[in-house]
């Protein structure tokens, strides 16, 4: 049950509110399962996770349920996991944004929409569907909202963030207004993922320049924050917007409100950065806007991660073929750096980065799509020397890996399993991902980083409108 947090957020505000926190712990330090905490375990399981329709049938958009096996079943093509007759259902009424700590012995999620949207919740992973609920629920609701973006940005550290924007015009509503400024706002919170409760947040507008907001630049969603390996800086992608300050405002399909045409974007790929843990001092830094104008605020998959060698690459996720850099010691975009994928696999046709996940010493793996092939195909890269490896998968040219438009399948749109991608699993030289075209049988693949080999592992059993989407 959802309990109240704060009633109004504090503007500009950082408050460490573990004594105000909404959470729930039924028997001490430890909760009734006796099963909170860190994750101190060595590795047993890998955890699978699988979306299912809606009452609409929206495919993915039903809800989400969890099975785990052993490394030696995911290996072994002839086991068969069948998440939606015999998984655990996670709490959530939409697709739940699923996190997973570094053993995958604990598997997080706030919930994503509903009556309960905006609730954390945390389980213990015991081994088929056998999923504990520790019980502890911290309510962030009041500081996120009930759809809250949010990732593990470290070991035991969760964050949340929000964003939105509002456009000032002239005459204040109504169409044919003209625009005036804008002004961005973010909200962030910090989550211990061991002992659940938050322990900061902050609200503050962003830090365009006056310059920029009267040119129409806004920001109206915020994702994927990381720490950096000093525990000093969090940054997070941004989804950079500008308006035509040239042009008078419409209406939208009710006909009541002021909708804004959609201006030129001059600025780079952005981010938003906060000092750690005091979350002050937000600005802004930008990469050279001829090496991208792509957002980075990705969609349901992480898609920043602190490097062997500290800096952070960053993939311009979802919709991008380009992986930049944050350098550790200037905290700053790296403009000598740029990864570009479709260079490195050496096609003509643009490509597309799905999800990806840093691995170690520069090696990561891509989920991709490519223009004008059907389906979704991975590839090991090298960021380092700019280079990718293709690997090839059963059904990889199926179109239900990467969705199908209205128009491609008679009039209603598909969700396909690389559109919300939520989690490669890593454990070891060993890499894990699940692949099911929607709707479709498929496998869990599992990929040795340093032979470079794939195997087809445990078969993957599906149901219409479904798909799997992660391992941890």
């Amino acid at each position: 049950m959802k309990t109240n947090l704060l009633k109004t957020a504090i503007f500009g505000s950082v408050l460490a509110i573990s004594a105000l926190t909404a959470c729930k712990k039924d028997g001490g330090e430890t909760s009734e399962t006796g099963v909170s905490g860190a994750d101190i375990w060595d590795r047993k399981y890998i955890t699978l996770t699988a979306a299912f329709p809606d009452a609409e049938g929206t495919a993915g958009n039903g809800g989400t349920r969890a099975f785990a096996i052993t490394t030696a079943q995911a290996i072994n093509p002839n086991f068969e996991v069948n998440v939606f007759t015999n998984g655990y259902g996670l709490r959530s009424q939409r697709t739940a944004r699923v996190q997973g700590s570094a053993n995958g012995n604990f598997l997080y999620n706030i919930q994503y929409t509903g009556t309960d949207g905006g609730i954390f919740n945390k389980y213990k992973v015991e081994g088929d569907k056998n999923f504990i609920d520790t019980r502890e629920e911290v309510n962030t609701e009041p500081i996120l909202g009930t759809a809250p973006r949010w990732v593990v940005a470290a070991d035991g550290i969760g964050i949340g963030v929000f964003a939105s924007s509002v456009t000032t015009g002239a005459p204040a509503t109504g169409a044919g207004a003209d625009f005036v400024d804008v002004k961005s706002t973010a909200k962030i919170a910090v989550l211990n993922l061991n002992d659940p409760q938050i322990t900061r947040q902050t609200e503050f507008t962003i830090p365009f320049t006056a310059e920029q907001t009267k040119a129409g630049y806004q920001i109206g969603r915020i994702d994927v924050p990381v720490l950096n390996a000093a525990k000093t800086k969090i940054f997070i992608g941004c989804n950079v917007t500008r308006t035509d300050v040239t042009k008078k405002s419409g209406v939208n399909t009710a006909g009541t409100a002021q909708t804004w045409s959609t201006g030129t974007r001059e600025l780079g790929t952005a981010t938003l950065v906060v000092d750690y843990p005091s979350l002050a001092n937000p600005k802004l830094i930008f990469v050279d806007p001829n090496i991208s104008k792509i957002n980075n605020h990705s969609y349901r998959t992480m898609t920043q991660y602190v490097g062997t060698d500290g800096n952070v690459y960053q993939a311009t996720a979802t919709s991008g073929s380009q992986i930049l850099r944050i350098n550790a010691s200037t905290n700053e975009y790296d403009n000598s750096y740029n990864f570009n994928l479709k260079t490195a696999l050496g096609t003509s046709n643009n490509v597309t980065i799905s999800a990806w996940r840093y691995i170690k010493d520069g090696i990561g793996i891509v989920l991709f799509t490519e223009t004008g092939l059907q389906g979704g195909y991975l590839a090991l890269i090298d960021l380092n020397a700019k280079t990718a490896t293709r690997l090839t998968t059963e059904n990889q040219n199926n179109s239900g890996y990467s969705g199908l438009t209205a128009a491609q399948n008679g009039g209603t749109a598909l969700t396909g399993t690389f559109g919300q991608f939520q989690n490669i699993g890593l454990a070891g030289d060993n890499v894990y991902v699940p692949l099911t075209p929607n709707g479709l049988d498929g496998n869990l693949y599992v990929i040795n980083y340093k032979t470079k080999t794939i195997t087809k592992g445990a078969k993957l059993k599906n149901q219409s409108g479904s798909f799997y989407l992660g391992a941890y």
